[in-house]
């Protein structure tokens, strides 16, 4: 069983961690318990580290896996039970309260199966959200080993229901997305949310040819990003999600962002598992839900 190696590193303001383990580097900021890379060794890396992204207290980061909790996207476009649940909605912003938050690492444990699990939880979730009372325990864990595997679990630890959106807002490095493909799409029904959020049908695989901003319904727990130019496949297996977002920004609205290079599109394509729109979920008292993904890299 290999020994993970665990460095301390400060990125501008931020705490993180870089984990070595089993062939593979994480980088992990406490921050959101985000993910801001990963990279297995002698490969190009799987998960986007965004060379513009910026570390401060409290400013959400434009890289890696934010968590979006306990909504997502605009709030207002949520369904009714998730912004039943916030006591004061005037001002609420994008993707929830706990992005920009500091979490409590908990573990870094190897004793399984040579991979390498590391939890954090956020404490202040038990009740002492700002404008969210309720009291839930929220925990993210990742599994380091010859995957990479991130799963979100929610429980209920009051007296009423809970309902939230969510997701785990993946942003994965590729070769240039003008010329990689997703599949796993065909078929399915999809929101346009940049065409007046009308309901179309994937006809066939998913190519990028403009910016890209759409939520899938009752998705397969299986896609696949397929990127000839780097020879690999990045297998995606979600759990406890019906829906997947998937975004790229392009050239016009990457001009927009002050934290991403104008030419910062071409590199990152965001895969979101997501619990959005009719796939939310509500808790009963002590009842709890996980939210996951694991991510594989294979050769084409």
């Amino acid at each position: 069983m290999s020994t993970p190696q665990v460095e301390s590193v400060k990125l501008d303001e931020l705490n993180c961690w870089r984990i070595s383990h089993s062939g593979a580097e994480l980088l992990v900021a406490q921050q959101g318990a985000q993910i801001l890379s990963y990279q297995r060794a002698g490969e190009k890396p799987l998960i986007w580290l965004n060379d513009q992204a910026v570390f401060k207290h409290g400013k959400p980061v434009r890289a890696g896996v934010p968590v979006c909790w306990p909504w997502f996207g605009v709030f207002a476009r949520n369904p009714q039970p998730v912004q039943a649940m916030l006591t004061s909605p005037e001002g609420a912003g994008s993707h929830g309260l706990v992005r920009a938050m500091d979490w409590q690492l908990q573990a870094i444990d190897s004793s399984t199966d040579d991979n390498l699990r590391i939890d954090f939880t956020l404490p202040e979730a038990e009740g002492k959200l700002p404008g969210w009372p309720h009291k839930v325990a929220l925990k993210l864990s990742i599994i380091l080993g010859d995957h990479l595997s991130v799963s979100l679990t929610t429980t209920n630890l009051g007296d009423d229901d809970v309902a939230i959106s969510q997701a785990l807002h993946s942003y994965f490095a590729v070769s240039d997305v003008r010329d990689v493909h997703v599949e796993g799409v065909a078929g399915l029904d999809y929101i346009e949310t940049l065409e007046n959020w009308e309901v179309r049908k994937q006809a066939s695989e998913l190519r990028f040819a403009g910016e890209t901003d759409r939520i899938y319904k009752q998705v397969p727990a299986q896609l696949t990003i397929v990127d000839p130019a780097w020879k690999r496949r990045v297998r995606l297996t979600s759990s406890g999600a019906n829906a997947a977002v998937i975004w790229n920004p392009w050239t016009d609205r990457a001009a927009q962002l002050s934290d991403m290079a104008d030419d910062g599109w071409q590199r990152m394509l965001c895969i979101e598992t997501a619990n959005v729109m009719d796939d939310i979920v509500v808790l009963l008292p002590g009842a709890e839900h996980t939210l996951g993904v694991t991510i594989v890299s294979e050769p084409l």
